[in-house]
């Protein structure tokens, strides 16, 4: 159905591209009303204008917050052109069709950007902007909407060739894009309600990517040293947080090291010196510039063992003075005394044109829930380094990998095609380091299709395995342990994480 322009309501804040349409428009004999510095600005081109208080009988009322909110404006968008009785009602209120609503939103994020007052933020809150910009949306099949300066050029071009008119396509793609705008603008708006003003970051994951977070940091943990956090440094202390928070009902000392998400150290230890020196051996090389979280308090000890290694930050419940006295003396150290805070519910992730979103994965599996499927039995030794594989494993990159011995980390493969890659390169790695990786357990974020991880395993005298399970061919991996003496559990969980 082909809808014709001929009466248009423009009420804009930003006034890009205002003329060249709104002119095209008077000269084709449409009828423009308007309101406000939308109205002069017209009046000013030379464009006759009917201002919409000669329609609603009010003028503007409490300092401009209302003006097109009525029944004679809202009555014009929302009327339906094929109900007769919607019709009727238009004629006995004398209210007049309204076919283009040409309407933007008050600036409220570059308001939150530009200052911290809260009555100046409060009020561009737009109010009838946005229920215009619904209401014309809601009504496509009779209604056009223009809600961003953006979309100016686009209709011209499309009423020019048209002669006016829209066909319905045109109009629902227009509202589809209405009801982003909106949708985007409430978000920012509960974002504040909820958070406060936005955190501008130093920049996003590279310098030409302007970045900020939303949330409430302050819940988190308080800055007690250092530069301002990027939002790299935001997504390895999300990481790390995480997988500390999770090692919670060891009730031992931890220590974690992690550069781009992964840890490259972990250790549980007799006390956080100890759990500190563990988790470095991994992979010192790798810990320059890393992350490093504990769920211990840092003393002067720790503080001394650390004070030479370039690290980005350093998170834990508390510091002891001394240990500050130490740590502070690099400057743009970032040091974090951590929260007890919960995690949302959910996952948000942005992909293509729009977003992914999914139950977060909270799930431990407790070692009374694993399932042992090969006549070897874990000892309570293995049985312990089973269920700490398992949580890294449930952290780290898939295609994933863990190798871990006596409470240690030992290496990791992540983030690759293959899990025979994944278990390759945690293998180079812990020999690197020169560790012996007899009597070491093996962990798989995903099952083993084939036998040729454990066999691998086997010959570096790897001798206890657990996975999710689920294979068609879990049989053959379990023949292989029962004949090679390797005990292996299953969760019946998987933990991918890309």
């Amino acid at each position: 159905m082909n809808v014709r322009i001929k009466t248009a309501l423009i009420s804009v804040f930003y006034k890009d591209g205002i003329d060249d349409l709104a002119t095209y428009l008077h000269q084709n004999g449409v009828q423009i009303l308007s309101t406000g510095g939308t109205q002069k600005h017209l009046e000013n081109l030379g464009i006759p204008v009917t201002p919409v208080e000669s329609i609603t009988s009010y003028p503007s009322i409490l300092g401009g917050r209302v003006k097109t909110l009525h029944p004679a404006v809202f009555g014009g968008i929302l009327n339906r052109s094929e109900n007769e009785n919607d019709a009727r009602e238009l004629s006995e209120h004398h209210i007049g069709n309204i076919d283009l609503i040409w309407v933007d939103l008050y600036p409220f994020t570059e308001t939150l950007q530009s200052t911290s007052d809260e009555s100046a933020i409060i009020e561009k809150i737009d109010i009838g902007g946005v229920s215009l910009i619904r209401a014309a949306a809601k009504n496509y099949r009779d209604k056009l909407i223009i809600c961003q300066p953006t979309q100016v050029n686009r209709v011209h071009t499309h009423l020019t060739e048209n002669g006016l008119a829209t066909d319905i396509s045109f109009r629902k793609a227009m509202a589809a894009e209405a009801f982003q705008t909106t949708r985007d603008y409430d978000t920012a708006i509960s974002g504040y309600f909820e958070y406060g003003a936005p955190v501008s970051l130093r920049y996003g994951e590279n310098p030409h990517q302007p970045a900020r977070f939303e949330g409430k940091l302050d819940d988190v943990f308080t800055q007690l040293h250092g530069k301002e956090i990027s939002y790299n440094n935001l997504l390895d202390i999300d990481a790390a947080l995480g997988m500390v928070k999770d090692m919670d009902e060891l009730n031992q000392p931890v220590f974690a090291i992690l550069k781009h998400n992964n840890a490259c150290g972990l250790s549980v230890g007799t006390d956080v010196t100890d759990a500190y020196k563990k988790a470095l051996q991994a992979d010192p090389v790798s810990a320059f510039g890393g992350v490093l979280c504990t769920n211990q308090t840092i003393t002067a000890e720790v503080a001394n063992e650390m004070n030479d290694l370039f690290f980005e930050v350093l998170m834990a419940p508390d510091f002891s003075q001394e240990a500050l006295d130490i740590l502070q003396q690099k400057k743009n150290r970032i040091l974090l005394q951590t929260k007890s805070f919960s995690y949302p519910k959910t996952n948000r992730r942005s992909v293509l044109n729009g977003e992914l979103i999914q139950e977060r994965d909270s799930d431990i599996n407790a070692i009374p829930s694993f399932d042992q499927v090969t006549t070897a039995t874990p000892t309570s030794d293995q049985l312990n380094d089973l269920w700490f594989a398992n949580v890294i494993v449930k952290h780290t990159k898939s295609n994933a990998i863990v190798l871990v011995k006596n409470g240690q980390l030992l290496a990791a493969g992540t983030g690759q095609t293959s899990r025979v890659d994944a278990l390759n390169q945690a293998i180079a790695k812990a020999h690197h380091f020169g560790f012996d990786l007899t009597g070491a357990v093996m962990a798989s974020d995903a099952f083993f299709p084939f036998p040729d991880c454990v066999e691998i395993a086997d010959g570096e005298g790897i001798n206890a395995v657990i996975q999710p399970g689920g294979s068609i061919k879990d049989q053959l991996t379990i023949d292989y342990c029962d004949a090679h003496h390797i005990a292996m559990v299953t969760t019946g969980m998987r933990h991918f994480k890309h």
